[in-house]
């Protein structure tokens, strides 16, 4: 009568039982084709209920390791041929996941969103409102482009904003930029060269380099890149930030952006990727035209994203693609599945509709506003003023400052590292080339608040202007 210990039972009986039995079957001690005790046999030998018996004798079936014969009882199933026993190692856990940098107390290279200025009490009633009247449409599986409802809101919103006029079925919603990258890779083909800013975003020189795409390095002027650089680079696909580039700050004026159209234009299969992640943010005057609205010829890929209008955790951005690559796209890739769920998608959807949406950009716009003026005046105002100079753009949500100082940025970096303090200069950016000794540091601001400023100013004044001159 097979009999076990049940008091180092640590949960429901049934499954230490199951366990006992099924590690007895492993191990051999229970031999194939041998009967079982029956369930009330088991259970009046150890004082258990038969249910709790039948529950473990049903899992052990469920699974295989034994077998029932009507009328006759339980037996071990044979199955030491099916069983593969993993050789013995010293298995380690040690997973190197990125994690926050504990010395870090002021990030000045954080672009992320502060909770305060997210409307959590409209985006809540909206999301609740979604809930208890798209029931059915929120159980079904979206488009591969994204639910219309959205597509249309995002549609209108160009319009009125942009100056965009595109049709909903244009527009791809993706749960991220780098999502929407990978698929244009695929959309238009791994064969082909792009060019990548430089210096610019060195997350999109990773992305473009999993997807086994070649990328060239375009140097910039003071107005961008040029149409020389692209030919040099014998170029297929520019993928720039025409509105505010990253980290420089320019903004390329009509007669570089005519120039890189007509390069566009020259040859069949050339493709300009606008990058338009920040635009909402423009201080002053109209926002720019962009690409995509004086593009005749279909060259114009178009790319935003939510992340700096609402939240990073929003993971929702789209594109607009030109029409014959709106019909490729649903030729030959409407098989994949849109990655933002139904309930994200058509809660923003509302927030657009309603107006919440263009009231949060109001908003943050003044916010940001100020908040830069009021940085800006803070540096200027500190001893720091007189050793540093800072260049002005009237977009987004970052500005750049140099520190007039014999030590080379690289050194500075680390002083500032070594007292808590995390900044990037442009070179930190660059992709290809030298770096400057003495180089523009990036300001994001997004997340900064006065009593942080004056803390950040204060150690740079000590470590680096007074230090220096001791």
């Amino acid at each position: 009568m097979i009999t076990y210990d049940f008091e180092k039972s640590d949960g429901p009986l049934y499954l230490y039982i199951y366990k006992c039995i099924k590690d007895d079957i492993i191990s051999g001690k229970l031999k194939s084709g041998e009967k079982l005790p029956s369930k009330r046999a088991f259970a009046r030998n150890n004082g258990i209920s038969t249910i709790t018996i039948q529950n473990a004798y049903d899992q052990l079936v469920s699974e295989g390791y034994i077998f029932t014969i009507p009328k006759k009882g339980y037996y071990v199933a044979d199955i030491m041929k099916d069983i593969y026993t993993a050789p013995q190692a010293n298995i380690s856990f040690d997973i190197n996941v990125p994690r926050e940098d504990p010395n870090v107390i002021y990030d000045l290279s954080d672009n992320g969103i502060n909770p305060d200025n997210f409307p959590f009490s409209v985006w809540a009633k909206v999301s609740r409102r979604v809930m208890s009247e798209k029931k059915e449409e929120l159980m079904k599986i979206s488009p591969s482009g994204g639910v219309r409802e959205l597509r249309e809101a995002i549609a209108a919103h160009l319009l009125s904003f942009r100056g965009m006029l595109v049709d909903p079925d244009q527009i791809i919603v993706g749960a991220g930029t780098e999502y929407l990258y990978g698929v244009i890779t695929h959309l238009l083909g791994k064969d082909k060269i792009y060019a990548v800013e430089n210096p610019g975003y060195t997350k999109l020189l990773k992305i473009y380099s999993k997807n086994g795409i070649q990328c060239g390095f375009a140097s910039m002027d003071e107005s961008g890149i040029t149409a020389a650089e692209l030919n040099r680079l014998k170029a297929d696909v520019a993928h720039i930030c025409p509105n505010h580039h990253f980290p420089t700050g320019i903004t390329m004026p009509a007669c570089r952006r005519h120039e890189i159209l007509a390069w566009a234009n020259e040859k069949n299969g050339r493709y300009i990727i606008e990058d338009d992640y920040d635009s909402e943010f423009r201080s002053q005057g109209k926002p720019i035209p962009t690409f995509f609205s004086i593009d005749g010829c279909g060259k114009v890929i178009y790319i935003n994203t939510f992340s700096k209008s609402l939240s990073p955790t929003v993971r929702i951005s789209y594109m607009v693609l030109p029409v014959h690559l709106a019909n490729k796209y649903y030729d030959t890739m409407s098989f994949y599945s849109c990655p933002v769920s139904n309930f994200e998608q058509y809660t923003l959807a509302r927030f657009m509709n309603m107006g919440y949406f263009e009231k949060h950009i109001n908003r943050m716009r003044l916010f940001y506003m100020r908040q830069r003026k009021g940085i800006m005046d803070a540096v200027r105002k500190s001893t720091l003023g007189k050793y540093c100079t800072i260049i002005e753009n009237d977009s987004g949500l970052h500005f750049l400052m140099k520190i007039n100082s014999d030590i080379p940025t690289e050194k500075i970096s680390k002083m500032l590292y070594d007292n808590g303090i995390k900044i990037n200069s442009l070179g930190d950016y660059r992709l290809s080339g030298d770096k400057f000794e003495n180089d523009y540091y990036i300001i994001n601001y997004s997340v900064l608040t006065a009593e942080r400023v004056t803390k950040i100013l204060k150690i740079i004044e000590e470590r680096i202007i007074i230090g220096n001159r001791e």
